[in-house]
This record gives structure tokens, sequence and C-alpha cells, in this order.
């Protein structure tokens, strides 16, 4: 593999300062981001990216590489959590297997943005139709997680509402307003991109730096956690991330997606939610462990993924699309 790849998504500001925040937790500083920030930085990086992304899909049109684009996402959404809850179950209870493999078959949004800023750092076009696919792959593992649960399990102790289980799949505020830009941007096209460009485009890699940085922190502190996990799941979230990866650029070259997209496509089935899918399966898997499936999707596939995986998964384009 090109080493430079890897040295030019090292040297990108804001995974240094990912790893500035990392650092401070190391040497005990007392650098902390007030709460609300982080929370309303994530926000701002969900409207940026989906405003940006309806954008782009009016340019391009929905295309049949667009269609089966998109059914392809929600195939690996809902393929990813069956198959790995079964290698799951290899060492743990049906619970805690389900709940892992729900984050694993969703995404990470913060994982999508920084490919994306990787390929506008090397000069490489992708289109914003991708955020589509972003958006269909939130929500569809939460759903398949919960059946895993149901079907491998008898307790007449465990009682919810499946009404609140597809609001919290569809409605939190990640999908929510991911969507709702995307619709947004789509309706207003150039004229609404030009009227927020300087919000949208000249604050975004500044937000995005300044997010990673309490990523870091949140990062270092989970890493405790994995004492708790052990090495099988320490494997698990580095080996199967390259595993989605890999799956996903056979069906990225099999639909004819171009280099960009398909690097996007493969981080989506590689990444691993840290927020909409946790927070759903706390209200619905109480009786899952919480440090497993968060401790191995942000302090092991998060860091993985913007570190070394996304310029791997280029890497491996590069190869299939000889």
């Amino acid at each position: 593999m090109d080493s430079s790849l890897i040295v030019s998504n090292f040297l990108n500001p804001p995974v240094l300062f990912f790893f500035l925040g990392m650092t401070a937790v190391f040497v005990k500083s007392d650098l902390e981001i007030p709460a609300p920030v982080p929370k309303l930085f994530s926000l701002y990086l969900l409207f940026a990216i989906g405003f940006k992304g309806g954008v782009e899909l009016i340019k391009s049109g929905i295309t049949q590489e667009v269609v089966l684009t998109l059914l392809a996402a929600m195939l690996m959404a809902c393929f990813v959590p069956i198959y790995t809850f079964f290698i799951l179950k290899l060492k743990l209870d049906t619970y805690d297997a389900a709940a892992i493999a729900a984050t694993y078959g969703s995404i990470s949004a913060v994982t999508f943005i920084t490919a994306s800023a990787f390929l506008t750092e090397i000069g490489i076009p992708f289109d914003g139709y991708m955020v589509a696919a972003l958006a269909l792959m939130e929500s569809p593992a939460i759903i398949v997680g919960l059946i895993l649960v149901n079907i491998f399990t008898v307790d007449e102790k465990r009682d919810f509402s499946w009404a609140e289980v597809l609001k919290e799949a569809f409605l939190n505020s990640s999908v929510f307003l991911l969507v709702g830009s995307l619709v947004i941007g789509f309706v207003t096209g150039e004229h609404g991109w030009q009227v927020l460009e300087p919000f949208t485009q000249g604050l975004f890699y500044g937000v995005l730096t300044f997010f990673l940085l309490d990523m870091g922190l949140v990062a270092a502190r989970r890493i405790k956690d994995l004492q708790k996990t052990g090495v099988f799941l320490i494997s698990f979230a580095i080996l199967i991330p390259i595993v989605n990866a890999v799956l996903g650029l056979l069906l990225a070259k099999f639909i004819g997606v171009p280099k960009g997209d398909s690097l996007l496509f493969a981080v989506l089935c590689a990444s691993a939610s840290y927020i909409a899918v946790p927070a759903a399966m706390r209200m619905t898997v109480p009786e899952a462990n919480p440090s497993l499936y968060v401790s191995t999707a942000l302090a092991v596939t998060f860091p993985f993924n913007i570190i070394v995986g996304i310029p791997l998964y280029l890497y491996g384009i590069n190869l299939f699309w000889r």
C-alpha cells in the first residue's frame, strides 16, 4: 500500500486534532469541551453534509447508478448485523451479540465526513447522493438487531413498543436532521447553496476539526473499557470493518460506482455507530452491556477507520479499479 496515502490522511488537521484530544487524556490534561458544544457541532456537521448532498443530488439526478447504490446500501445495512450476530454469538450472549451487530450494521456520520474531507484534500471527486446512502443505512440495523433479539430469546418479561422502536430508528435527531437537510438542499438547489455557502462551506473544516478534538477525548476515555472486551472483540472491531469494506467495494465495482463514491460507500459499510444505535439499544435492549458496543465502536473501529481504514480502502479501490 502507498504509505503516502496514510501520511496524507494522518497529517490532515482534523485527524491530528483527534490525536491531540487522545493525548490530552493520556497525559491527564484538564482539557475538556463543555457538553453542549459537541452536540451543537454534531448537528452542524449533519446539517452541512446533508444540505450539500441535496444540492449535489439535484445536479446528478436520480440515475440507475444512484438507485442501485442506495439499494446496495440498504442491503448492507441489513446483511451486516445478521452475519456478525452469528460470529459474536460464538463468545457472547444474545443481547450483547445483537447490540454489537446492530452497531456495526449502522454507520458513523463523522467517519463519512472525514472520508469526504480526505477525498477533497487529495482531489478525488465524489457525488452528493452518497449522503442519501448515509441516511438510509442509519436505521435498518436497529430494526434487524431487535428482530434477532426477539427470535433468539424467549423472555416474557421483555416488553417494549415497536412503535417506539420505529420512532427511535427513523425519527432520532441525527436521521431527522440529515434527511431534512438533504430534502431542503434538493429543493433549493444552487440558489440555496449560494445563500448558505459561507456557513455550510466556510465553517465546515473548522467545526469538523474541533469535533474530532472532542472525539479524541471521548475515545481515549473509553479505552479502559476495552479491558472488559478481551482479544476477541478487539480483533472483531478491526477485522469486521475490513471485511465489510471489501464487500462494499465489490458491490460498488459491480454497480460501476466511481472511485470517490466507492470510497465513501466502503467507509459507510466499514463504520460503526456510536451515537444513534447505542441510544436505541439502551432503550430497547437494556440487558446488553453498553461498555461492549460503545467502546468497540468508538475506541477501536472509529480511530482505525479515520487513521488507517480510509487510505487502506482507497488502496483497495486502486487495485480493484486498475
